[in-house]
């Protein structure tokens, strides 16, 4: 029992290390013209930055969409780095985080 108990505070250690260097993990995406992303590996966005020539009516659907992709694709990166702090991770290599 008192192994057991050592072991799962072990990985809340190792938990909590591990969401600290997520935090600190910085992903900038700009999949499109004028529209920049930050966001961090526990998928917390720092900013989003619009180039100020898109910002009008005209534009608005073609704006729409590329922040949706840019928002997509700046998800997935995070996703991608977690799951490889977390397969270097002692005590967090599970299957299927590949």
């Amino acid at each position: 029992m008192l192994d057991q108990v050592k072991k799962l505070m072990e990985m809340k250690k190792q938990a909590d290390i591990l969401k600290k260097e997520l935090e600190s993990t910085i992903i900038e995406v700009s999949e499109t013209r004028g529209i920049k992303l930050v966001v961090n590996g526990a998928q917390i966005f720092q900013s989003i930055d619009i180039e100020e020539g898109l910002l009008n009516a005209g534009n608005k659907n073609r704006v729409q969409m590329d922040l949706l992709k840019n928002i997509n694709t700046a998800i997935k990166r995070s996703q991608q780095a977690a799951a490889n702090k977390m397969k270097n991770m002692p005590g967090f290599n599970m299957p299927g985080l590949s």
